[in-house]
């Protein structure tokens, strides 16, 4: 199938186990499981979409994507819907049983960046630019567009078990309801923000900033703090499932906050050290204590966060790490790199 080709060398250590292999024809940017496991959609820089087999590697469907790239990709909660954003201005859903194009509707900008799908409903947000958009998907209907950011949206996703929807941009966090277009509130920050996390409770918000910095709110209070001393731009953040530990990259370290008690303010971080270049993917397993973090030499490194001197398990795929996902039963991970690899195994076990 064009695009693809089967590669049968194991790069893993023995230790862990991998199940399947393909290559894509350019950097993989987007992984995404649906919510059983049973496919797993990748896309490249240069547009195409595929969807495999999550067990097997098998291709159920190769989509033409977006023109120009895709951007991002995202399963509603039941795993009935697949939505991609890219550079064609173009937000797409997808039937995942028969490949067909349901949708293609206008972003309101040349790129659609941004999707966040509501976890609890067909409620799938994007945006483009400085514009943040809120769609019926089941019916391919423009529900609202909230009034112009100030800047562009560097991030979007929805408050935990909430209809509030929360963008990020230039300055500021701003939340977001479903049937007004004021913001319900403003977190009023002067810096650059390029990435967010909420903490899975929905006490906290964190993040990543362009000046090397991690910014941490307390969502009830409003009250924050900042981290800071880290060598570059902070992209990569992860909470773990109970909301104690947030991991951050912008560095070769893994940088670990406990976020419990009085918070991180004052106290040592977990440094999970490992890797020789900067760390380009992290991510905790959805419940447990293992974290897997990936550098752009091609390394990654499994840990148990309760025992962190030691890694578990470490791996080299030969290209830069650029995406990294646990399927939804935490039973595989998936793993992309800038050369087009996409590969599914069997974490270690968090001993």
């Amino acid at each position: 199938m064009p695009g693809i080709r089967p590669h049968s060398k194991r790069l893993l250590d023995p230790t862990s186990s991998q199940r399947w292999l393909a290559y894509l024809d350019d950097h993989v940017n987007s992984l995404a499981w649906s919510p059983d496991g049973r496919w797993l959609a990748a896309a490249s820089v240069s547009g195409p979409i595929t969807i495999f087999s999550g067990s097997t590697g098998q291709v159920a469907h190769a989509l033409a994507g977006h023109s120009f790239g895709t951007c991002e990709l995202g399963w509603n909660a039941e795993g009935s819907l697949l939505a991609s954003v890219g550079q064609d201005g173009k937000v797409k859903l997808w039937n995942p049983q028969t490949g067909e194009e349901r949708f293609s509707l206008p972003g309101g900008g040349a790129w659609v960046e941004h999707l966040a799908w509501n976890p609890q409903s067909n409620l799938l947000a994007t945006a483009a630019g400085r514009k943040l958009r809120l769609w019926d998907a089941a019916e391919g209907k423009l529900l609202r567009e909230y009034p112009d950011h100030r800047s562009t949206i560097a991030d979007i996703g929805w408050k935990p078990a909430s209809n509030v929807l929360t963008s990020a941009a230039y300055g500021s966090l701003t939340f977001w309801s479903m049937d007004k277009d004021e913001p319900l509130e403003r977190f009023e920050w002067k810096g650059s923000i390029l990435t967010m996390a909420w903490s899975p409770d929905g006490k906290h918000i964190a993040t990543g900033d362009q000046d090397a910095t991690v910014h941490f709110w307390i969502f009830q209070s409003g009250e924050d703090l900042q981290m800071w001393g880290y060598p570059t731009k902070v992209r990569e953040l992860s909470w773990n499932s109970t909301g104690r530990y947030l991991a951050t990259g912008g560095s070769q370290t893994a940088t670990v906050w406990d976020c419990s008690g009085k918070g991180p303010a004052g106290s040592k971080p977990i440094e999970l050290e490992g890797h020789a270049n900067l760390i380009t993917a992290l991510a905790f397993q959805h419940k447990g204590p293992l974290i897997a973090t990936a550098s752009s030499e091609g390394k990654v490194i499994f840990w148990n966060v309760e025992r962190p001197r030691r890694p578990l398990v470490q791996a080299d795929f030969g290209s830069g790490i650029s995406q990294f996902s646990w399927s939804p039963d935490d039973q595989y991970v998936a793993i992309g790199t800038e050369g087009g690899l996409v590969t599914v195994c069997t974490p270690p076990r968090g001993k």
